[in-house]
């Protein structure tokens, strides 16, 4: 009977840890990681931006703002588009005037979304971690209000 209880047991064990799914996570730059389901409740935006792309360079100060004035209700991310790391991604964020969280990895395998190919292009995804839809073009602050306003309810993760 001790056998039995053993096997059951581990068998148990190997079944909730195979079923367990691994909860999606953005690798800012600073090194630090944040579970998506930490963002629970919010909308989460994730900017693609470039330094040599104009339009972005016009929506950076609109969506700094946004975040700022909804920062309970919304967490944006910026993800540079040719891909530039380290020091050279800060500064060119600095640059242009992100004061939102920057990404080191690009998120977009997590949610299944190919690039577009248009700059700026900012996914969103809703309070419970699910992609949404793609914006294209800069944003404007009356687009993003529209935008959380469509996001109405108050969600959280299901931890059971």
């Amino acid at each position: 009977m001790k056998n039995f209880k053993a096997l059951l047991s581990v068998t148990l064990l190997l079944i909730v840890s195979c079923s367990a799914k691994e909860v999606p996570s953005l690798h800012v730059v600073d090194g630090t990681s944040i579970e998506l389901s930490q963002l629970a409740g919010k909308v989460v935006l994730i900017n693609y931006w470039a330094e040599w792309c104009g339009p972005c360079r016009e929506e950076v100060p609109i969506m700094n703002a946004f975040e700022r004035a909804n920062a309970d209700k919304v967490a944006i991310f910026a993800v540079n588009f040719d891909g530039v790391a380290g020091g050279e991604l800060i500064a060119q964020a600095k640059k242009i005037g992100i004061a939102f969280r920057l990404l080191s990895v690009d998120p977009r395998d997590i949610f299944g979304v190919a690039p577009s190919g248009v700059l700026p292009e900012t996914l969103v995804i809703d309070q419970r971690g699910n992609f949404q839809k793609v914006l294209l073009g800069p944003q404007t602050k009356q687009q993003l209000e529209m935008l959380l306003a469509s996001f109405t309810e108050e969600v959280h993760y299901n931890n059971g």
